[in-house]
């Protein structure tokens, strides 16, 4: 079931195809604009859970359409963009954009935050809200909390967002990057200290069952 509309905004057929199906495959309805005009007109006539904005767009570019989007809805805003300077990315967001993700984009890491960014909304849906459960593991969203078989297990708002971002993609390797970036809503300098860490925690906190894999060179994924 269809747990909600997103409105993509790319005026590249194939990634805005590829961003339809991506998000698609995770239950989501979407909406495909190609032109800042046309997204202005899709965005008067409908309702949509969030916005996926590219800003070299014909027509309206992106940072034209933000604060018109801004002056009528806080829908959610993720900018996907092939532009990578600090300043643009500071600009855009201080325009009004949620989020910052540059091109190429990782998969599971483009779904994360989406996820991240309806929770913060608000407006995360039924299935992105509830329990998520592995071997003996279960994890409730909305309570944010987390037992191994009966034992309640306590965690760090970091810790449980790793370990919700691994239980959402089981079959996922997640490098040290994608998780610092999808946790922590930054760019990875390169330390992998940082990732080691939270990792080494959450696997002390679970008790001896094995539930989080290193791949070496890679990085982690669920056993």
């Amino acid at each position: 079931m269809a747990i909600g509309t997103i409105l993509i905004v790319e005026d590249d057929n194939d990634i805005n195809n590829l961003l339809a199906e991506v998000l698609r495959r995770s239950g989501y309805n979407t909406a495909q604009a190609y032109s800042g005009t046309e997204a202005r007109l899709l965005l008067a006539q409908g309702s949509y859970i969030l916005v996926m904005l590219d800003l070299m767009l014909p027509g309206l570019t992106g940072e034209e359409l933000i604060p018109i989007i801004r002056q009528k809805s806080a829908v959610p805003i993720i900018v996907l963009s092939a532009k990578e300077t600090p300043e643009d990315k500071i600009n855009v967001l201080r325009s009004g954009a949620d989020d910052y993700m540059t091109k190429p984009f990782d998969e599971g890491e483009l779904l994360a935050r989406v996820e991240a960014n309806l929770r913060r909304a608000g407006a995360a849906p039924d299935s992105a809200g509830g329990i998520v459960t592995y071997k003996d593991l279960t994890l409730d969203r909305e309570s944010r909390t987390v037992t191994a078989g009966d034992r309640p297990v306590s965690l760090t708002a970091r810790e449980f967002d790793i370990l919700e971002l691994l239980l959402s993609n089981p079959n996922k390797v997640f490098t040290k990057a994608n998780l610092f970036r999808s946790v922590w809503n930054d760019e990875f300098y390169g330390d992998d200290n940082t990732v080691n860490v939270h990792i080494s925690k959450i696997r002390s906190k679970l008790g001896e069952t094995e539930y989080i894999q290193t791949v070496w060179g890679i990085g982690f994924k669920l056993i």
